[in-house]
């Protein structure tokens, strides 16, 4: 049987997710997420883990949390276990509650640690009833359909705000907030003098997307990476991974993340004309989309995009990055390109 990837550092910051076996819900009852908290609260005093994040879904959850003693799988191992034991206990069953072992990424905390408390968050609204379900993604993602009507943004937040079973309410200081749960670190990093202004710097980053749509990219980032950061942390990762990718297929992901030729095939086809015809020439978009893909959704340093692209200061490749993503973010013939670009380096490596 195929096992998750696992990467246990000290000081490590993981999004951990445990779904349901067959997709089956998780949770019978409120009294059974009661009771799930009450382990996770557990979490700190047994294994010294930090928890920065949760939601409770049906049939999965979310966790954020940080391993000062590098010990995750044992600490998660131990609160499905025993989450387990009771809820077949209580609710007469046998067998197997949660589909195998749980899913763990690292994150780089710099970086991506408040783009991850956002996805987790979220995952709350993002669903067919609120309209952020998958069947809306394809129009997101090239820019095209109508904006939500006010009336839908309203349930959306009302609904984020509301789910008494996430850490976000904790976040915005509604409601007690449980003392083993730490907002603090993410929270911080909104920025704010107070904080009452880091609790509404945080809103408004969270909340955001719920208004306009959190960018697909984003999202197959989350989902689809097994380290979520940036290029040089990535590749410092890559090097305390060991075992067999037939074991372990999520082993592939690293597989090639260095190669610039993967990055060029990709842009070329989805250009349709070789790099060489477009690299240099003014305003194309190409070679920068190669970069950022190199950077943002590879393993490579800005040093290494320099030279494999031909640039004679690498220090200007970050700046070319910046920019193209201003692009992305303007532009819907860029944004669904550079969806495909994503797609295809996940999907084919």
């Amino acid at each position: 049987m195929a096992r998750p990837l696992r990467i246990d550092v000290k000081g490590g910051f993981y999004h951990v997710m445990g779904r349901g076996l067959e997709r089956r819900s998780i949770f019978g009852d409120d009294k059974d997420r009661r009771r799930w908290l009450e382990r996770l609260g557990e979490l700190p005093s047994r294994f010294g883990v930090v928890v920065h994040g949760y939601v409770l879904m049906d049939n999965h959850y979310h966790l954020l949390v940080e391993t000062p003693q590098a010990n995750l799988s044992q600490a998660v191992q131990w609160l499905n276990v025993s989450y387990s034991v009771g809820f077949n206990r209580r609710h007469q069953r046998v067998g197997p509650l949660f589909a195998g072992r749980f899913k763990a990424k690292l994150v780089e905390a710099d970086s991506a640690l408040l783009e991850v408390s956002r996805y987790i968050h979220l995952n709350v609204v993002r669903r067919r009833a609120y309209g952020l379900g998958k069947a809306a993604q394809p129009n997101r993602r090239q820019g095209i359909g109508d904006a939500p009507a006010p009336v839908q943004v309203a349930e959306r937040l009302r609904a984020l705000r509301g789910y008494g079973w996430s850490s976000y309410r904790s976040y915005l200081g509604i409601g007690a907030s449980p003392d083993w749960l730490e907002c603090r670190r993410v929270r911080a990093m909104v920025g704010g003098r107070t904080q009452a202004e880091q609790r509404r710097n945080y809103r408004d980053y969270v909340e955001q997307a719920v208004r306009e749509g959190l960018p697909e990219d984003q999202w197959q980032r989350m989902e689809r990476a097994v380290v979520i950061g940036g290029g040089e942390f990535v590749e410092r990762m890559r090097k305390l991974v060991h075992g067999e990718r037939l074991e372990q297929p999520e082993m592939r992901w690293f597989g090639g993340q260095r190669d610039f030729a993967r990055v060029k095939q990709v842009v070329e086809r989805i250009k349709g004309e070789p790099w060489s015809a477009f690299a240099e020439r003014y305003g194309d978009w190409g070679r920068d989309l190669g970069l950022w893909l190199g950077r943002r959704h590879g393993a490579m340093t800005l040093k290494e995009l320099a030279q494999e692209a031909g640039l004679s200061n690498y220090r200007g490749v970050g700046t070319v990055i910046k920019n193209f993503e201003r692009r992305l973010h303007d532009d819907p013939t860029v944004r669904g390109a550079a969806h495909e670009a994503v797609k295809l380096m996940t999907c084919e490596t």
